[in-house]
């Protein structure tokens, strides 16, 4: 696990994770990505820099369209080399020849392969609709490159020939190494459980709540299963989630309500329609998030409604209390994803042919 003295000051372009910035968090452009220190280009996919010894590697990708053999698979990513201008079609897709492992970007790349440096990846809205913000560009962690290998693209070259790409494989970290904030850093160090807290796979019975407003923690040691919980769900509620409770204005979207503490501050959850974690790998992603009330949350991840492909609410148990509204409500600027709320179908048993 990356230690957390280990992160690069604010501010500072550096190999790995950079001060300041956590994964989840949002960039209108490139060139506030560049401002941030996540990527040292406005254009380029490839970002590089001067390693100790003075030779470049990479540090940063950004996803947004790429090319016709780039494949994310939020967790994996198959990602296509770099070719000069003058190499690629009109469409930017497909290339007019074959790549070379010579060229300055791809052999940073393959640099940072060989001393086994971690990647940021960015995701612009361009990308695979699954995963890609609606707009905009979002810094989704760091990925290790796990293979390399020259390929041949599924697109010919215009006479037909076949054309060689340089192509990586890369996986992303587990959440205990993908940075927090200073406070959930601080909150972990306090009670000694980073590898069991932040932990998206550890076996709690509630793991995908997210409770960033959570009483204050209960310091008696009798009851630590309890503790761990809490503050996992603290460090669940990423910038992510934060954006879409924003966007609601903690309203539930499947029943409407809005909980206001006495403190006159709102109250709402996170909740992941494909559960993040081992075995269902979802992403955490605005479009597989929804901002419910805590008995919306809980309804949704035991199975007791689900939602069908026109985006009707559908109780699959009896039920008391708020009801429920007809159809989920959806923001113009928060578009949920049909895979997620068929898997969520498929996960309860039942079949897509809701709606």
């Amino acid at each position: 696990m990356i230690a957390f003295d280990q992160y690069g000051p604010m501010g500072e372009r550096v190999i790995g994770h950079i001060g300041g910035v956590v994964p989840g968090e949002f960039f209108p452009d490139r060139v506030a990505v560049r401002d941030a220190k996540l990527h040292s280009d406005n254009m380029r996919g490839i970002s590089r820099l001067k390693d100790e010894d003075g030779v470049y590697v990479a540090d940063a990708i950004v996803l947004n369209g790429g090319y016709v053999d780039d494949e994310d698979g939020w967790t994996w990513i198959r990602y296509t080399g770099a070719s000069p201008d003058k190499e690629k079609a009109k469409d930017g897709k497909s290339l007019l020849q074959s790549q070379s492992w010579d060229y300055r970007d791809n052999a940073a790349l393959k640099l940072s392969y060989e001393r086994g440096h971690h990647i940021r990846i960015v995701r612009g809205h361009k990308g695979d609709e699954r995963y890609s913000p609606g707009k905009g560009y979002r810094y989704d962690g760091l990925y290790e490159i796990t293979a390399i290998r020259t390929a041949i693209s599924k697109v010919p070259a215009p006479d037909g020939s076949p054309i060689e790409i340089c192509q990586f494989d890369l996986e992303r970290l587990p959440a205990p190494e993908q940075e927090l904030t200073a406070a959930e850093r601080r909150i972990a160090e306090a009670l000694g459980q980073q590898e069991v807290l932040l932990d998206p796979e550890a076996d709690t019975a509630d793991s995908d709540h997210d409770d960033d407003d959570s009483p204050e923690l209960d310091e008696a040691e009798t009851f630590p299963p309890t503790r761990a919980i809490r503050v996992q769900r603290i460090v669940r509620d990423t910038a992510t989630v934060r954006r879409i409770k924003a966007l609601y204005d903690h309203e539930c979207q499947m029943c409407g309500l809005r909980l206001v503490g006495p403190d006159e501050k709102p109250y709402s959850e996170g909740a992941h329609i494909k559960p993040l974690g081992s075995p269902h790998k979802g992403p955490d992603v605005e479009r597989n998030i929804l901002c419910l009330c805590p008995n919306c949350h809980v309804r949704l991840d035991i199975g007791a409604v689900v939602i069908a492909d026109d985006w009707s609410i559908v109780p699959r148990a009896g039920m008391f209390g708020d009801g429920l509204r007809a159809k989920l409500k959806m923001h113009r600027k928060h578009k949920v994803h049909e895979e997620y709320v068929r898997y969520h179908r498929e996960l309860w048993g039942e079949g897509s042919g809701l709606g």
